[in-house]
């Protein structure tokens, strides 16, 4: 978007609903989430694309860093990204091609491929994890304690559709 608008949109649409639907909190807090989704992802890939990643791809590194062993069968990584099997299979080819991963065998279950990170895959993963928090991951205008409230009331959503049991 190349100005600011003189007016917030998402408010001028919540008047008009409700005037003309009914209550308007839901849509607007909905139509809220969803350009500031827009206006992160923006932000998230300018930080990335010069490290040659997507957001997908770089947290299935952040995944991969993240476990005990460097590596992670490929159903467990779709599990914790919460993506579809195929979804997976074409992050993981991706970075592969860069050799940023590897696939390799499970030791001790034929069926299982394990996906490990690289050297090159850590490097890149660092380099790229300074440039999203170098842009708070493109979150900007809210204070710490303004970012917990707004994750605890996310994690409440995500909780009743039944992303997680915890």
């Amino acid at each position: 978007m190349s100005r600011p608008l003189p007016f917030d949109p998402i408010a001028r649409a919540a008047q008009l609903w409700e005037a003309r639907i009914g209550p308007s909190e839901t849509m607007a807090a909905v139509t809220g989430i969803m350009r500031v989704q827009q206006i992160i992802q923006s932000a998230v890939d300018g930080a990335l694309k010069p490290h040659g990643l997507t957001f997908a791809r770089y947290e299935a590194l952040v995944l991969l860093t993240f476990a005990r062993a460097s590596h992670l069968p490929m159903r467990v990584m779709g599990e914790r990204l919460q993506l579809h099997p195929t979804s997976v299979t074409n992050i993981v080819d991706r970075l592969e091609k860069d050799g940023l991963v590897k696939r390799v065998p499970h030791p001790t279950d034929r069926r299982t491929t394990l996906v490990e990170i690289t050297d090159d895959g850590r490097a890149r993963r660092e380099e790229a994890t300074k440039a999203v928090t170098e842009i708070d991951f493109g979150l900007t205008g809210l204070t710490g304690k303004q970012t917990e409230q707004l994750t605890d009331l996310l994690t409440k959503v995500r909780k009743a559709t039944g992303d997680f049991t915890e």
